[in-house]
């Protein structure tokens, strides 16, 4: 019911409900408080764009011996050489579709679960809120509780997920110290490239709220407990960096997928630091 309080051309519920303060003004910064929103709206809508295209592109994902974090475990016969073992092209074909898509899943529903991206994509894309002391647009609110929100509970899940994916990139890293013929020894930019995106992969999966609760959650003390008090302890100052790891993590993995597309499609080789 219209108390005739409310702004023009906005309807009484949420904090324009009956039993709230009546403040004619949307709000009362003064600030560019929109900045951050249209930022991250931006940045992240840029990742969409861009891992989408790589991932149905099917193509320029190996240049030995660097595979696309898009693309690993890389279970396509491009990068059967890569690798001893189970003959690998038993994926390769999917019919017709591009393998990112079924590995693609994993890390992006970290992500899409994760909390700080969740901060991220309700302000920056549907105003819940937009900003800090700036009211959300909608009427009514009912958080995670319902669907499809209530599919953010599965975030715990995702993150076990994500520990064998990382583990996997690792493995990566680790073969990009071979060279084109597969002889150890070799380090070129890429090697730096896939150090420093491990490095932030591992640093952002450890820092979640989920992993801080598994070392050190349901603990009542932490003095019967000082292993997992000091991991706890350590994952705290991770996470206290989360959004840059985040972002960092973000761009990083990006970096790599496209350094390799780069090198896949032959626009310069790989150079060589010993």
């Amino acid at each position: 019911m219209s108390t005739g309080t409310e702004p023009p051309h906005v309807t009484a519920g949420g904090v324009h409900g009956a039993t709230r303060a009546a403040v004619p003004a949307r709000h009362l910064r003064t600030d560019r408080w929109w900045l951050a929103p249209a930022a991250t709206a931006a940045g992240l809508f840029a990742f969409v764009v861009y891992s989408t295209w790589r991932a149905f592109a099917n193509d320029d994902y190996y240049a030995a011996p660097y595979v696309s974090p898009f693309y690993s475990p890389c279970v396509a016969e491009n990068c059967e050489p890569m690798r001893s073992g189970p003959n690998w092209e038993v994926f390769g074909g999917w019919w017709g579709l591009s393998p990112a898509l079924l590995i693609l899943v994993f890390p992006l529903g970290f992500r899409l679960t994760c909390y700080y991206y969740r901060k991220a994509y309700y302000r920056g894309f549907w105003a819940s809120p937009p900003a800090c002391a700036v009211a959300e647009p909608h009427a009514k609110y009912s958080g995670e509780t319902r669907f499809p929100l209530i599919l953010q509970n599965v975030h715990r899940y995702f993150f076990y997920a994500a520990l064998p994916v990382a583990g996997i990139l690792t493995y990566d890293t680790v073969l990009a110290f071979r060279d084109e013929h597969y002889a150890w020894g070799h380090m070129g930019l890429g090697t730096l490239v896939f150090l420093v995106n491990i490095a932030l992969i591992w640093a952002y999966t450890l820092s979640c709220h989920s992993c801080r609760h598994v070392v050190g959650g349901r603990l009542k003390h932490f003095s019967k407990h000082p292993v997992r008090y000091r991991l706890w302890s350590w994952v705290g100052v991770l996470n206290g960096r989360h959004a840059q790891l985040a972002w960092a993590s973000l761009i990083s993995v990006a970096a790599a997928d496209f350094y390799v597309y780069l090198l896949a499609t032959g626009a310069f080789d790989d150079p060589r630091l010993f």
